[in-house]
């Protein structure tokens, strides 16, 4: 089994505690039906060292919608007053191992930094292991993060409305089936159920197993059963821009980098009344079932 190249382990990153040039990275974030809360998590205990990255505050202050991708000015004062530089090898975590870290990893990759990894299993895993954590809020020393915005990395909603009229990228959702098909309703209030014409259902969770990113093997297969040829243009999203970063990370790791992230996500797509909607089975299931009949 081949592991992904941007995932670290906690035995390897313990050794390295301490390590100059070494940033951990607090990524964790949560949905309410989660009952976690992220500030409290890092206050009772977190990696020695880790600092807090605020997914709710380094943000695009200008944007209505959750999470937007802040200007690269505005990232590189938020992170460089984390103690971050843009040439330190930076390790991002979260709780579970597999949810809200992966959308940090990809914007520091986007802002420029070279070499960013992931805790394999996240913090919950590092705990039960029995591996050192603080209480100890961490005070870095400011640093400055020089960017190197790579905008091919994002999509826009006019990039996706492109895709949708002229078949030019995949659409993968990473939103659990439920809430791709309709059947289940947004989490956020006045958002429209259902996906993108065309798109395809990854749902995160599919990608990993117990904190863990699955093996390069195991990811080829689901993004193939789940009707995504990588070796194609494809456009990730999710319901704010969040989890679509599990699909991004696990193209990454298979080599395949003509992918962009959709920032909106459904948060826009699915809250505006001029975005085409459908509800129902996505196409492989559309598919299956004319077989069946």
């Amino acid at each position: 089994m081949t592991k992904s190249p941007f995932i670290i382990d906690g035995e390897t990153l313990q050794a390295r505690l301490g390590e100059a040039h070494l940033q951990i990275v607090d990524a964790s974030w949560y949905l309410p039906a989660q009952n976690r809360d992220q500030r409290a998590d890092y206050a009772s205990g977190h990696i020695p060292g880790a600092v807090f990255f605020d997914q709710d505050a380094i943000v695009d202050p200008n944007s209505s919608l959750p999470h937007a991708l802040p200007s690269p000015e505005i990232f590189a004062e938020k992170v460089g007053a984390l103690g971050i530089s843009e040439n330190d090898t930076i390790v991002v975590y979260d709780g579970p191992g597999l949810f809200s870290a992966p959308r940090v990893w990809w914007m520091f990759r986007t802002m420029g930094a070279g070499s960013v990894l992931l805790l394999d299993g996240g913090l919950d895993r590092w705990k039960a292991e029995g591996r050192p954590v603080t209480a100890e809020t961490s005070a870095p020393e400011p640093a400055v993060f020089t960017p190197a915005f790579d905008a091919s990395r994002v999509a826009t909603i006019d990039d996706v409305r492109g895709v949708i009229d002229d078949g030019s990228a995949q659409i993968a959702d990473a939103r659990p089936h439920g809430r791709f098909t309709g059947e289940e309703p947004e989490p956020r209030a006045g958002m429209r159920s259902g996906h993108m014409p065309g798109a395809f259902n990854v749902p995160a969770a599919s990608l990993g197993a117990n904190g863990s990113l699955k093996d390069l093997e195991a990811l080829a297969e689901t993004l193939k059963h789940a009707g995504v040829d990588p070796s194609k243009p494809v456009v990730t999203t999710c319901g704010s821009g969040v989890t679509a970063a599990t699909i991004t990370l696990a193209l990454h790791s298979l080599g395949y980098t003509d992918n962009r992230l959709y920032d909106g996500s459904w948060s826009e797509w699915g809250s505006r009344d001029d975005t085409p909607v459908k509800q129902g089975a996505g196409i492989i299931d559309d598919a299956a079932s004319s077989l069946k009949e």
